[in-house]
């Protein structure tokens, strides 16, 4: 099972507001990721739609958490942004055109595991996924809060 991108870069986007103190640009976050910008806008207003991120608009604005990293669950998140009920063909009932679906025993079995894996994430809030935020700051070498790095990327040119 692989997450689609939208919901890879919104966890990156919850993980980086749940690192600061305040809010953060959306050229902050694309830049401290190297992401494109277009398409990081795009998935920060799923998550305000989803009321997990505040806009703020105009000069200095950015966005921040609506809610505290320990009240924001992963497993919801990923249920939010995935489209889970086309996993396999099977799983969509408009669209399923499987000769053997209702006979075979794949349909359970992927079933359970989805459950398993999405019952594994609701175990996780956002705090979790940050435990370390020290490390995680240095790591993306963000320039208010940690020593800066050259930056590497062939866009930098």
């Amino acid at each position: 099972m692989r997450l689609n991108l939208h919901t890879d870069y919104a966890l990156r986007i919850l993980m980086y507001l749940a690192t600061k103190s305040d809010q953060a640009s959306v050229d902050e976050i694309a830049g401290a990721y190297g992401i494109s910008r277009n398409h990081l806008m795009k998935v920060a207003r799923s998550l305000v739609e989803l009321q997990l991120i505040e806009a703020r608009r105009g000069r200095g604005g950015g966005f921040a958490l609506a809610a505290a990293p320990e009240a924001i669950n992963v497993g919801f998140v990923v249920r939010k942004l995935e489209s889970l009920e086309s996993f396999v063909e099977c799983f969509d009932r408009g669209a399923n055109s499987c000769p053997i679906a209702g006979v075979c025993g794949l349909q359970g079995a992927l079933n359970g595991a989805l459950a398993a894996f999405l019952g594994k994430l609701d175990e996780y809030m956002l705090s979790d996924l940050i435990h370390d935020r020290t490390r995680f700051l240095r790591q993306l070498a963000m320039p208010d809060q940690a020593p800066s790095r050259p930056n590497t990327s062939p866009m930098a040119a």
